[in-house]
């Protein structure tokens, strides 16, 4: 299988571990220098310390989602927010990131609907927002910092598999940018990376 091939069918009843994508940023975190924080990212409304308040943000509003503690950190549009990276924020964000996997692999986890971003769906999408998130903002952040990333072919499975049926059937909702086009034999990072509104060759100073 090339990473495409039957790939939807089998993200959308699986229920993924977000271990490995979460293990990864918090790897690319540890690389990162105090003097990057002010550095762009391939996200543009974002420098490199929003983009770190944002994955802890969002680690903790699907680590609630996964546990049906719907509240304050799960009914806020993630576009609304000023993300302000808080001084703790190196021992914030693997803390975040641990509870976040282990909230999804709980009993019950991908049961069932829960809230995320304001919006009310089923669980087992959730989840797999979530490990998308990490998957996409971890390139985000290794590009930004000029760090190596190569994330898990299982990873980047259900990220091709969630966000490549909505191409065609309009289920975007203002997630994502427009798509940039990625040549089929392109690795399938590129394409999911295209898919998220991003271009592959992004680095600094584009």
């Amino acid at each position: 299988m090339d990473g495409t091939t039957g790939t939807t069918g089998t993200t959308r009843t699986q229920k993924p571990d977000l271990g490995a994508v979460a293990g990864a940023m918090a790897h690319l975190a540890e690389g990162v220098r105090d003097a990057s924080l002010g550095e762009p990212t391939p996200c543009p409304k974002y420098a490199v310390r929003e983009l770190l308040a944002h994955v802890i943000g969002l680690s903790e509003a699907f680590r609630d989602a996964a546990r049906k503690d719907l509240g304050p950190s799960t009914a806020v549009d993630p576009g609304t927010v000023e993300w302000v990276l808080a001084d703790d924020w190196r021992a914030e964000l693997p803390r975040r990131l641990d509870e976040l996997v282990t909230a999804w692999r709980a009993p019950g986890a991908w049961d069932g609907d829960t809230r995320a971003g304001g919006i009310t769906f089923p669980a087992a999408a959730a989840g797999r927002v979530a490990l998308n998130e990490l998957l996409v903002h971890g390139w985000d952040l290794a590009r930004a910092t000029g760090q190596d990333y190569t994330p898990d072919e299982a990873g980047l499975r259900v990220s091709y598999g969630l966000m490549a049926p909505a191409v065609d059937d309009g289920g975007r909702d203002g997630m994502f940018g427009p798509v940039v086009p990625v040549p089929d034999d392109a690795p399938l990072l590129d394409r999911v990376i295209g898919l998220s509104g991003r271009r592959p060759d992004w680095r600094p100073g584009d």
